[in-house]
């Protein structure tokens, strides 16, 4: 007689089934790769991208070097670098002298000036608001600053820098109050769309009542005609070292929010779960917003879109940490608005464009498809 195979049940308890023998394989792995030995040894994978951010950091700084050198050469008169080296020397001629360091390296280090305050302005816009399509710009601030300033030289015979920045601090805080208050008033509240439609009506409604102040009033005219189209050129000397020391406390400001706007980001629920101050932190970076936006503007007047592209563009590098957001911004701004300003001087030599035209055209697209992306909910 044959004998009859053991069936399963029948089998010896001290031999497992191969199922069985590789599920207990799979859970000794897992629980090998989960123990503290395992967690220890795996790579900081935190420490390199850190690592990246900072080399990304150090190549943007030298970049920046690089376009504020090169914007020191470009111009009506192209000079040389045996020039250049000279009037930085102080051994050229007075006319190559005059040109570069009391005209050219000014308006470079306004260049840098002006970028960084509105590249960070837009950083803290967008991660106060939650709102992608925030930006000094869109949102009235740049305008409404601009409206202040039409206002100081109109009625109040204001003509110097000194005198009415103080406007434009006060024209940037109304505006981006009186945006945001009526946002919220919305059934949704402040979204997206909402915000950068009414900042888009402020905008124009300041514009217009900026242009109707330059066309009744000459003087308005002759002393806005090219400011109010956004210019780092024939600022009024002096404009270097009074708009600095508010750009760079904004600047610091806007730095040290980094941390709990990275909270309120998340939303006022969780912030609060963190033990973040929400008025507090929303109260200062609107100062921060309102001394950048108002330093920069009544420098160089309403230049648009930087605050919009640059925060996006600096995202895809370092992630949604603000800290590094507003740290790239401070770089990749102003090197933005440099290279806008030297495409100025070369498209309609030996004359030139403003830089506000210029970021405007570079602008408008980056603004259509963030629209875009926006309607079909990508954001």
């Amino acid at each position: 007689m044959t004998p009859t195979q053991p069936t399963t049940s029948e089998r010896p308890a001290n031999r497992p089934a191969r199922s069985e023998g590789r599920t207990g394989r799979q859970a000794e792995r897992a629980t090998r790769s989960t123990s503290p030995q395992a967690i220890r040894t795996d790579p900081p994978r935190s420490g390199h991208r850190t690592g990246r951010r900072i080399i990304g950091l150090a190549i943007g700084v030298v970049l920046l070097g690089a376009v504020c050198a090169l914007s020191l050469f470009v111009g009506s008169a192209s000079l040389g670098p045996g020039e250049v080296m000279s009037a930085l020397t102080g051994t050229a001629d007075p006319i190559i002298h005059s040109t570069v360091v009391e005209m050219r390296l000014p308006r470079a280090l306004l260049g840098v000036l002006v970028g960084a305050a509105l590249g960070v302005s837009g950083a803290l816009a967008q991660a106060l608001t939650r709102n992608p399509l925030a930006d000094p710009g869109i949102l009235g601030v740049n305008a409404g600053a601009g409206l202040a300033v039409a206002v100081a030289v109109a009625f109040f015979g204001i003509t110097s820098i000194s005198g009415y920045v103080w406007f434009a601090f006060a024209g940037a805080l109304l505006s981006f109050v009186l945006v945001y208050t009526i946002a919220l008033r919305g059934p949704h509240g402040a979204t997206p769309v909402r915000l950068t439609l009414i900042g888009v009506a402020l905008t124009a409604v300041c514009t217009g009542i900026t242009q109707s102040l330059e066309l009744v009033l000459p003087r308005v005219f002759d002393q806005m005609r090219f400011w109010g189209v956004g210019s780092i050129a024939d600022r009024p000397g002096g404009t270097v070292a009074f708009v600095a020391p508010f750009i760079v406390v904004g600047l610091v400001v806007a730095m040290l929010t980094g941390r709990a706007v990275n909270a309120i980001s998340l939303g006022d629920d969780r912030a609060r779960a963190l033990g973040v101050p929400i008025g507090l932190v929303r109260g200062t970076s609107a100062l921060a917003i309102t001394v950048l936006c108002g330093a920069a503007t009544a420098a160089a007047g309403p230049i648009a879109f930087v605050g919009l592209m640059i925060p996006h563009a600096v995202r895809l590098v370092t992630g949604p940490d603000h800290r590094w957001i507003m740290a790239y911004s401070v770089v990749a701004a102003p090197i933005l608005l440099v290279v806008a300003d030297i495409i100025g001087r070369l498209v309609a030599w030996p004359t030139e464009l403003r830089v506000g035209i210029v970021t405007a055209f570079l602008g408008a697209p980056v603004l259509i498809l963030l629209v875009r992306r926006a309607e079909r909910g990508a954001m």
